[in-house]
This record gives C-alpha cells, structure tokens and sequence, in this order.
C-alpha cells in the first residue's frame, strides 16, 4: 500500500457562467467531479443554475503531489448521457511550497503569502492566493476556467490537512 503524505480537502465553492446545455430551458444542471488517480468524487447536482454554489467540501489522499488533480463538470440528464461542460486541472506544488515554510503564529490573519499567476500551463482564470488565516491554517484560493467549453469557472479552496503518521512535508 502506498503512504500517503497527508489530506487535501477540496472547498467546491460556486461555478460562475457556465455553460447552457439544456437549450429547452437556457439552463444546465450541474455538477462537480474531483478525481485524483483512482480517487473520485462528486458534488451534488444544483438544478437549473449557470451560477451554482454547491459549497462542499471533497478530501483527496495525496501520495503523489506532483499529480495534477482533474476537475470536470457535468450537467445531469435524465434520460441520455450527462453532458460535459468543461474540465479543468490544478497543481498543489504552490500550496504545499507554502507549507514548507513553516511559517509561526504571528503573522495576521489575512497575510498572502504567495501568488500564482494564470499562464498556459495552468487553468487559473485570474491570480490565486495562498493566505494564513487568523486560526493559523494556510488556504488556497482559486478560479479555475474550463477547458473544452465555450464558458465557464469554478471557484475553489484548497487546504492542506497532516495526517499523523504518514510521510508528510
């Protein structure tokens, strides 16, 4: 069995002017899929919204931090096949760099720590911030554009949780 390094807990926050797969309505149904390796796993379906807020936490075990994690959004259907409505992935080396810095308890809440600006490489739709909270946790905040898709982000947070015994940082 492989070791894990520690928990990556996924804040599926909202999906900003997705786009329209249900032409009856001008509306989609959509959905979340996070997947990591064999790892897999979904949000609840928000009906008829281009502007969903789903708001669910989604915890990955992380082994490999060097695996880009997938994220693909859906439109549920009834009665065929979900539709795709775009796809995007993301890279924890920022998040983890962060962690590594071991950063103490006096900094204020709110201190950006470091930013990750959008390029080809990755999907970011605008800067990502990685901050120290007032209770001393370090997140990631990030939009993410969708691939493949005329329209379409989704906004997430990343926070990383130790688990004991494992490799860790």
């Amino acid at each position: 069995m492989e070791h894990i390094m520690g928990l990556l807990k996924i804040h599926v926050r909202r999906g900003i002017d997705l786009a329209v797969r249900d032409t009856m309505r001008m509306s989609s149904d959509p959905y979340v899929i996070v997947k990591l390796g064999k790892q897999k796993y979904r949000t609840r379906v928000v009906k008829k919204n281009l502007n969903p807020e789903w708001n669910e936490d989604l915890t990955l075990s992380i082994v490999d931090p060097s695996t880009p994690v997938k994220l693909l959004v859906y439109d549920r259907d009834t009665f065929s096949l979900d539709d795709k409505m775009g796809e995007a992935e993301f890279d924890i080396g920022p998040l983890l760099e962060a962690l590594r810095m071991h950063l103490d308890g006096d900094l204020p809440g709110g201190t950006i720590i470091a930013r990750v600006q959008p390029n080809r490489q990755n999907c970011l739709a605008e800067e990502s911030q990685i901050i120290w909270t007032v209770d001393g946790k370090i997140l990631q905040n990030m939009i993410l554009r969708l691939r493949n898709v005329e329209r379409g982000e989704v906004e997430l947070q990343l926070e990383w949780i130790n688990v004991p015994g494992s490799r860790g940082l």
